[in-house]
This record gives structure tokens, sequence and C-alpha cells, in this order.
């Protein structure tokens, strides 16, 4: 983690609206995951989760940018905000999405990720060559996972791409997964990776890593949920 910028530094505000969506997007996720699906509460909840990590992901990105050569660790923070950023949309645009349909947005955001996994790859390998075996502040296995991950999502993308769209269970999983990764990633860079800003004896607690991995249980018990449930199933015919 960088320093806290001093209320004087140049970018303090960009900071400022980074630090605010990232905490409208972290509570927005918990109501979002806890909230009955398809009701009220999660609606809107999931509109400010979307708002909230689409302006904090787009911010961290161009705060990477413009620190790019003042601060180590900033390009893999561009690469890991514009996949996060990228998840997030695709996860919005497919429940948005008719069922069994496709469109402009589906046809070209598979070159995010297939792009995005091969940066990460060369930057894994980069690192694994170097003498201490990290590159840009990271070490290399951080990029060897981002960069599997990212060309898993892609391989999704050409998955959907193929079938024409997807419906029913299929495109609820899709969304459901691709919200939950997201918010991992923001919960887990707070709870877990902002630990030096919080008191002194939070550091390591277990409450914390528990807030910082619970998306992932989320995940889990959604994922099972809607897959052996029969909401999101097409109704039996007599």
């Amino acid at each position: 983690m960088t320093p806290f910028p001093p209320p004087d530094h140049p970018y303090m505000a960009w900071v400022i609206l980074h630090i605010a969506a990232g905490c409208f997007a972290i509570v927005a996720g918990y109501v979002a995951v806890l909230a009955a699906k398809g009701g009220r509460l999660h609606r809107l909840a999931g509109k400010v989760f979307v708002a909230s990590m689409l302006i904090g992901t787009s911010v961290a990105v161009y705060l990477a940018v413009q620190l790019l050569h003042a601060l180590p660790g900033q390009m893999s923070n561009i690469g890991a905000g514009t996949l996060a950023f990228y998840l997030v949309l695709s996860a919005y645009v497919t429940v948005k999405r008719p069922d069994g349909t496709i469109g402009f947005f589906e046809k070209v955001s598979f070159l995010i990720p297939l792009a995005l996994g091969t940066i990460f790859i060369a930057w894994g390998f980069e690192a694994l060559n170097a003498p201490k075996h990290a590159f840009n502040g990271y070490w290399f296995p951080f990029y060897f996972v981002f960069g599997a991950l990212s060309f898993f999502f892609a391989g999704l993308d050409v998955r959907v791409l193929i079938r024409g769209g997807l419906s029913g269970v299929d495109r609820i999983a899709r969304h459901i997964w691709r919200m939950c990764f997201a918010f991992f990633f923001a919960a887990a860079s707070f709870f877990i990776g902002q630990q030096k800003v919080m008191p002194p004896r939070l550091h390591g607690s277990p409450v914390l890593l528990a807030l910082g991995l619970a998306p992932l249980g989320f995940l889990l018990f959604w994922m099972i949920r809607v897959r052996l449930g029969d909401r999101f199933k097409p109704a039996q015919k007599a």
C-alpha cells in the first residue's frame, strides 16, 4: 500500500473520490448479496455497487497512470483495476441483455481480458527472471494468477459468442460470479490490503480476513443456490 497523500497533494481529490466509491461499493455489495434476489433492495444495491465500482476502478486506473513513475506497483494497479472494471460492466450487461441474445459489447469485450492476460503473463515471466523474482512491486505468482484468470474470462466470453447468448440459469450464474469476483477484489483490497491505515489492534484481525474473503463464500453459496434451485430453470410443460 502507498502512503496516504497529504492534504495539499495534487491528486488528493481523486484519492478521496476513489476511497468514497470503494466504501459505497463494499457496503452496497454486502447488501446486494444478502438481499432477496430480484427484489427492490437487491436491484437498488446492485445499481449502487455497479456505479461505485465503475467510478472507483476508473479513478484507480487514472491515479495509477498519473503516478506511474512516482510510486512502485502502479503498472499492476492499472491491470487489476481494468480487470475489475471489465468484470462489473460485463456482469451488468449480462443481466440487462435479453435471454439468448448478444450485442456489440459481447463481440468486442473479450479482447479486454485477452489483452490483460497476455500482459500479466509477460510481467510474470519478467518477475520470474528478476533477481528477487518480483516486478513492479509484486512477486511473480501474482501475475501468473491474474493472467490465468484473465484468459479464463476471455475463454468464457468466446463461449458466449459461440452460443449466441445465455438464457436462464447460465445467464444469472454469469452475472452472479462476475459481480462476486469484483466484490471480492474490492473487499480484499480494503479489509486485507489496507490494514496499515486501520487501528493497530485490528492489524491481522481474523474479522478483517473474514470480511475480505466473504464475497467468495457468497459466490459459492449463490452459485449452488442458482444451479440447484428451480427459480431460474424453465418451467416443465405438462
